[in-house]
């Protein structure tokens, strides 16, 4: 009798140790999760990566909020007419200029296995001219912003 309560109280500890490591496996994966901005950066870049180039025409600047501006273009990838909006907030150069841009025409990468899904910007790549955007709006050339800054010089001497 006592061998079998021995017996029951290891199988006991063993399933309280599986246990255990299954709800710490499930911890770390649900901890894991990406938040919706980056999994709409990915996304982006993932366009930015592997996309088809098309021609295409913002249509209009939609701000449903203070903190949110959409972009809404149309392209034409063969013969079907898509329009679709692209949240532009988390480009902060492009979005500052964002209301110069509707009536542009703009180079549009899409995902060639589903042309709907598309960017006209991400953080690597623009396919608005944000130079014809601020002549339109009258700002010298002096005042044209980059849409990336340039890389600061380096402070450290060479060694050779």
């Amino acid at each position: 009798m006592n061998s079998i309560l021995r017996l029951s109280i290891e199988l006991a500890g063993i399933g309280g140790i599986a246990a255990l490591g299954i709800w710490g496996i499930v911890y770390l994966v649900r901890s894991r999760r990406k938040s919706p901005e980056e999994l709409e950066r990915l996304r982006r870049l993932e366009i930015n990566r592997r996309g088809r180039l098309a021609s295409g025409q913002i249509l209009d600047l939609i701000e449903p909020d203070a903190a949110r501006k959409l972009l809404l273009y149309q392209y034409e990838v063969a013969g079907i007419s898509y329009e679709v909006a692209q949240d532009i907030s988390a480009l902060p150069a492009l979005a500052s200029h964002a209301h110069s841009l509707p009536g542009q025409t703009a180079s549009v990468k899409y995902d060639p296995q589903r042309p709907t899904n598309s960017i006209v910007a991400c953080e690597e790549w623009s396919g608005v001219s944000i130079d014809d955007a601020t002549r339109d709006s009258g700002l010298g050339a002096r005042e044209r912003p980059a849409l990336a800054a340039p890389p600061a010089p380096s402070t450290q001497p060479l060694l050779l």
